[in-house]
């Protein structure tokens, strides 16, 4: 009997090497050679409170549909939160917008206060002034790690030409293409 190889059943995994034990602090400063825009994600608790929090792992996943995805700390104080909503917003910073990058990674008891936003009726904020928002239904979960990574699909967006916030070896930055460096 002849076995014909099917392209799409991938072949066993070889057996695992021992883990290879990671210095944390070098493991973090390899991935913060990265640089990745800042967004803050918000959604509505049970509570009817707003709920946001600072996150770099934002991404694009498809355009057909259109999907994008992040990851919250299993530990994250308002994990149930995001884990109960059918909606959050990702809202990319612009780069103009540290401090408010800033308020929300850190611990504030009301992290909306004075910070100018609206409710659309799927209850989750949109953050006034940001580059880019993405509103998307809570479409799927994946525990990966000590994270939860959220599936979105994108119900409306919006952007503006507004130049915006990155991250990289630490520290905040604002991209700006290589032309614009080049002609200075």
């Amino acid at each position: 009997m002849s076995h014909s190889k099917d392209p799409a059943m991938p072949d066993p995994a070889p057996a695992e090497p021992a883990p290879m034990a990671f210095d944390v602090r070098d493991f973090r400063n390899a991935l913060g050679s990265f640089a990745t825009g800042v967004t803050i994600v918000t959604a509505r608790g049970r509570d009817g409170e707003p709920v946001g929090l600072t996150v770099n792992s934002f991404s694009s996943v498809s355009l057909d549909p259109p999907l994008v995805l992040w990851s919250q700390s299993l530990y994250a104080q308002s994990l149930p939160a995001f884990q109960e909503a059918t909606h959050f917003v990702v809202n990319v910073l612009a780069a103009d917008q540290v401090e408010l990058s800033k308020r929300f990674a850190g611990t504030h008891d009301n992290r909306f206060l004075n910070v100018e936003h609206i409710v659309p009726d799927h209850g989750a904020p949109v953050i006034a002034g940001c580059a880019a928002h993405f509103e998307c239904r809570n479409e799927a979960r994946y525990y990966g790690g000590d994270h939860v990574i959220f599936l979105g699909r994108v119900e409306r967006y919006a952007h503006t030409p507004k130049p915006t916030l990155m991250f990289c070896h630490g520290r905040y930055m604002r991209g700006r293409p290589l032309e614009a460096i080049a002609d200075e």
